[in-house]
């Protein structure tokens, strides 16, 4: 096999060079808009202006926009709602979610926080759009009349209005649909996580004022936990704040753990730790009393006043955490089917609830607790998770607190993917946290590599792709088909997502810890190794339960690549538009690239839960290919990358639809699986005239916040005639100013090794 190859150089950035065209709606004979459709939005606002006068709490409106498809941030609304430079309708964005989320044709609603002054501005401006309108287009007009709008010199300073706004007004109108006041809902059962939209005044002082105590109950600026009473008080007095509401208590997906304590067998040998990784464990209790406890530093978080430590009546509170520790610590050991070849890990250990319901809120303050107070981990198992089904408009608040954790720390999440009960036949979608978008999630496989029988679906705000992988985590049937684990009573087998992770978590841990790769790097690899040659990621059946695929057992699957496979990897930082290189030196024989190509590209994105299911902040779209001629401007050739995907949503002079960028491309998807088919018919590519290949990855924001995004690319050519040419390429790639060096695995344990030494001076 081939070793993995690291490429560093001085990747390129630049602005992005281009600018927006002038206005207009599509060609299609069906749009345009007229005169009619611009008095009932002006209606729709007047109601809306009189509501938010007699409303008085938030001293401002929310407003649902109601568009009449999946937008562009491009196609949002430029000129209603807009205040001048500083303050554009895209910064008063406080939401987005789905209408008809489960159709072929979902539509997006936008939920903006504006003054009444800036909705009369715009009934002023699409009223006096209106007439021109009526006076100069015969009161309709679509995509040719506003191509040919210089031709009619219209005289607009008599209507008081610019030509540029005007276009941009009924352009707007032509994608929104309807305004109205939001109408979400909560449920007063029970305790509620209750988001509330973002306006100008803090949360906590606005629910004062309409006789709501939010003394400690704060998730965040935005979210807190409200008691029945008060989701009553908020129902009945201000119903418009409500963005999301769930239920604070939730009920664990705890698998059963069957065919306990074999007494007949010899407890597993396990050596004394000495300097291997440690991985962080939050999950039910531990039980210290466990052939391994020496590899394992608990910590419990539970109250006292609950579940008293010392106090072991019911063993159930131990078992799920004890058993899944023992797959990080020794599962290699205990399952030698299932040897990955990743060693042992330490765990530091953090007990956080019982077997009974818990308190969501509680969790989550004390999974923020745990990461702050411990750096040193990068690799954390949550292999917890809700019973209930995660909600198709709305990111959990565990899920968001998790994205959030990832995005401010340096730090990954692995978090099992959530289990169907016995007694639910049909489908069912994962619960929190599994909606996690910046953890790699996890579904199980049983040792066929066929879905488990228990798998929950995704996706993830009716788009994002979860779970990301699929490992093997046992299944019905006999003990044979189950993963064994240590649990406080002794032998045990189980099956379920919970021991699906941890394989994860131990691969990640060895890519991380030991081969000193980035979280960003290590998950790509990891989801480009389950990905192999298939597209499963795309397809619409299969990516729901497991994934982009089914991880290899072996880590050396995954660090290293076949002897007809060149596979390197590149790390970066995106703070521009573009961050590139055009002189990859792909190998050439008799004027052809004799390779197919596929890559992964991983990051971790800013994310914004009132932001709804436009919740990435940041999009990094990846191209590779040959550098070619792509057209020719003013006689000019001009050269670009020739996509192995037919990806042109950022070639010049292309245009992609939203919803087919987000379904071909996976736009605002913060994982990427592109590739050429890969099937018996193989050829070779034609070398043009440069005879490199190049790498792109350009970035799109959906806010007006920048912060640099690391990101991790995984890039593997397979040579179509099963020649092995990585040497030709490594040469070629030192002459074209790589360094290149080679992923040894023996040479970094070895490395890692001496680091962990402990010096002792004389």
């Amino acid at each position: 096999m081939n070793n993995i190859l690291q490429l560093k150089g001085n990747l390129n950035k630049r602005k992005s060079g281009g600018r927006p065209g002038p206005p207009n709606m599509p060609k299609s004979k069906s749009a345009s808009v007229d005169a009619k459709h611009l008095d009932k939005l002006i209606s729709e606002l007047n109601t809306l202006g009189e509501f938010w006068r007699k409303e008085t709490v938030i001293g401002g409106a929310l407003v649902d926009v109601h568009y009449i498809t999946v937008v562009a941030k491009s196609n949002r609304i430029s000129r209603i709602f807009y205040n001048g430079e500083n303050q554009k309708p895209n910064d008063s964005i406080v939401g987005a979610h789905f209408v008809d989320a489960d159709t072929s044709k979902p539509k997006h609603v936008i939920t903006h926080y504006v003054t009444e002054a800036i909705i009369q501005d715009s009934v002023d401006k699409l009223a006096i759009s209106k007439k021109v309108l009526n006076d100069e287009f015969g009161g309709t007009i679509n995509h040719d009349d506003i191509s040919k709008i210089k031709d009619k010199n219209i005289n607009f300073k008599k209507y008081g209005i610019s030509e540029n706004v005007f276009l941009n007004i009924v352009v707007d109108s032509h994608y929104v649909s309807s305004f109205d006041i939001p109408r979400n809902s909560a449920n007063a059962t029970g305790e509620q996580l209750v988001t509330i939209y973002r306006t100008d005044e803090d949360a906590s002082d606005i629910l004062s004022k309409i006789g709501i105590d939010t003394l400690g109950k704060n998730l965040n600026k935005t979210t807190l936990l409200l008691y029945p009473d008060d989701v009553k008080t908020l129902q009945e007095k201000a119903p418009y704040l409500i963005a999301m509401a769930v239920e604070n208590i939730s009920e664990l997906d705890l698998e059963d753990i069957v065919g306990s304590s074999n007494k007949s067998r010899e407890t597993p040998y396990i050596p004394t730790p000495q300097n291997e990784p440690t991985i962080g464990v939050i999950d039910t209790l531990f039980d210290d009393n466990v052939y391994f406890s020496e590899w394992v530093e608990y910590v419990p978080m539970v109250s006292s006043e609950i579940i008293d430590p010392k106090d072991r009546k019911d063993p159930a509170d131990y078992s799920h955490g004890t058993a899944v520790t023992s797959i990080i610590v020794d599962g290699h050991n205990i399952n030698p089917d299932l040897n990955d070849g990743c060693g042992r890990f330490k765990v530091k250990h953090f007990g956080v609830v019982g077997s009974k319901p818990f308190s969501s809120f509680t969790v989550i303050k004390d999974i923020q607790e745990i990461v702050k107070k411990n750096p040193s981990i990068k690799v954390w198992n949550l292999s917890l998770g809700s019973t209930k089904e995660v909600h198709g408009n709305f990111i959990s608040p565990e899920a968001a607190a998790l994205d959030q954790i990832q995005c401010d720390s340096n730090v990954i999440f692995v978090v099992a993917g959530t289990n169907k009960p016995d007694d639910r036949k049909e489908p069912m979608r994962i619960g929190a946290p599994a909606d996690s978008i910046n953890s790699i999630v996890v579904n199980s496989v049983n040792k066929s590599r066929d879905q488990a029988s228990y798998s929950r679906t995704g996706r993830v705000l009716s788009f994002f792709n979860k779970p990301d992988v699929s490992a093997i985590g046992g299944d019905v049937g006999g003990n044979d088909e189950k993963i064994r684990v240590c649990e406080p009573n002794g032998e045990a087998f189980v099956s379920g997502t919970s021991f699906a992770a941890p394989w994860i978590a131990r691969k990640l841990a060895y890519l991380i810890e030991v081969l000193g790769l980035s979280r960003e790097v290590a998950k790509a690899l990891i989801v480009d190794a389950a990905a192999d040659w298939d597209d499963t990621g795309n397809n619409q059946a299969l990516a729901p339960l497991i994934g982009h695929g089914v991880v290899p057992t072996k880590i050396d699957d995954i660090v290293k690549s076949k002897n007809d496979e060149i596979k390197f990897i590149m790390s970066g930082t995106s703070e521009l538009y573009d961050t590139y290189a055009y002189n990859l030196p792909v190998p050439i024989n008799k004027g052809m690239h004799p390779f197919v190509a596929k890559a992964t590209l991983c990051y971790i994105p800013e994310c914004s839960a009132n932001q709804g299911v436009d919740y990435t902040d940041t999009e990094l779209d990846v191209s590779i290919g040959r550098i070619a001629k792509l057209r020719t401007k003013d006689g000019v050739p001009q050269y670009g990358i020739n996509t192995i995907n037919k990806n042109v949503q950022t070639v010049s002079g292309s245009w992609t639809l939203e919803g087919d960028a987000r379904k071909l491309f996976r736009k605002w998807d913060n994982t990427k699986h592109i590739r050429e088919k890969f099937g018996d018919d193989l050829r070779p590519r034609k070398s043009y005239e440069s005879g490199m290949w190049g790498v792109s990855v350009k970035r799109k924001e959906r806010l007006e916040k920048k912060k640099p995004v690391r990101f991790g690319l995984v890039v593997t050519l397979k040579e179509v005639n099963g020649v092995n040419r990585i040497n030709d390429f490594i040469q070629k790639a030192r002459l074209a100013n790589w360094v290149v060096s080679e992923v040894n695995v023996d040479a970094q344990v070895d490395i890692y090794q001496k680091l962990q030494e402990e010096v002792k001076f004389e």
